[in-house]
């Protein structure tokens, strides 16, 4: 299997890099060798490495900046997508792109589930969601993921804000009125590889499993307990807070204003993709604690 990785340098992408370099010939291409603000170009690159499967893991993720910068996100999130799923129709290949909880408008009470109607809140969102119809018209086979709140050691992510706030600042509060599962961008490379492991063993019967699909952490947490959990690990680890984490406060997210709209609840039922490829997707704490234990290892708390 030879496979293209694109956006290797950010999170996902980063532990892709070492998911997938088991299963075959790896081609892994950043910034410097993808430009995703000329989806044209992509062509040439694709057509020249001409892979089995490509894997996306780049995006335009800044989502305020999102909001003023719509031209940038659209080339990124939506165009070029629709120009790698035209490719790899062209050369009979796979693609692996990832999507988000954004599509989504916040307003169901359970977990959304893949047939859900998309209604995004935000620029990103939207752009997001044409991405994803661009690959579904270009009739490439594909695998839509759609995962949420995703972190990494490596990278800026939520729970490094926090550690940094609560050594920096005397009080902390936190949104506690948006639900979702932090999931780690180790946890959804691992996952991209075994589904890419059940196609290659498949072979022509794999395109019964061309689609879209939920791949996040199970179990739901909110902002604001997701921030004390973190502080507790840091602080079972050594570090040293100016804020306890029972100390962090709940506020609503009316109280914290942002240029792009969030999704009240984020939570994404998995169950089809672990039907499919035979997984279980762990708790989120399981990789939240890696994480942390890991920043700990390298002094970093």
């Amino acid at each position: 299997m030879k496979i293209l990785l694109l956006g290797k340098d950010g999170q996902v992408g980063w532990e892709l890099q070492r998911a997938l370099a088991p299963l075959g010939e790896l081609h892994a291409c950043g910034r410097g060798e993808a430009d995703f603000a000329d989806p044209e170009s992509l062509r040439a690159l694709v057509r020249d490495v001409a892979p089995d499967v490509i894997v996306n893991a780049a995006a335009y993720t800044a989502v305020d900046k999102a909001e003023s910068d719509r031209h940038a996100a659209h080339d990124c999130n939506a165009v070029a997508p629709g120009v790698l799923a035209e490719e790899a129709a062209a050369l009979g290949a796979w693609l692996v792109h990832y999507s988000t909880d954004y599509v989504f408008d916040g307003s169901k009470e359970g977990a959304w589930v893949e047939t859900d109607a998309v209604n995004p809140l935000s620029v990103y969102g939207q752009t997001k969601v044409d991405g994803e119809e661009r690959i579904r018209a270009s009739g490439a086979m594909h695998l839509i993921l759609r995962t949420s709140w995703v972190f990494a050691p490596r990278g800026g992510n939520f729970a490094k804000t926090m550690l940094r706030l609560a050594k920096e600042r005397d009080s902390l509060s936190v949104v506690a009125d948006q639900h979702g599962a932090p999931t780690g961008a180790e946890l959804l490379a691992d996952a991209t590889a075994l589904a890419l492991h059940r196609i290659a063993v498949l072979g022509a019967d794999a395109r019964r499993l061309s689609g879209t699909y939920h791949v996040a952490a199970s179990g739901g947490t909110t902002w604001h307990a997701y921030a004390r959990h973190v502080l507790a690990q840091a602080q079972a680890h050594g570090a040293v807070l100016n804020v306890a984490p029972d100390a962090v406060q709940p506020i609503a997210t009316s109280a914290f204003p942002t240029p792009a709209v969030r999704p009240a609840n984020s939570r994404l039922d998995c169950s089809k993709f672990c039907a499919r490829f035979g997984l279980v997707l762990p708790d989120w704490r399981y990789h939240v604690n890696r994480m942390i234990a890991e920043l700990s290892a390298q002094g970093n708390l």
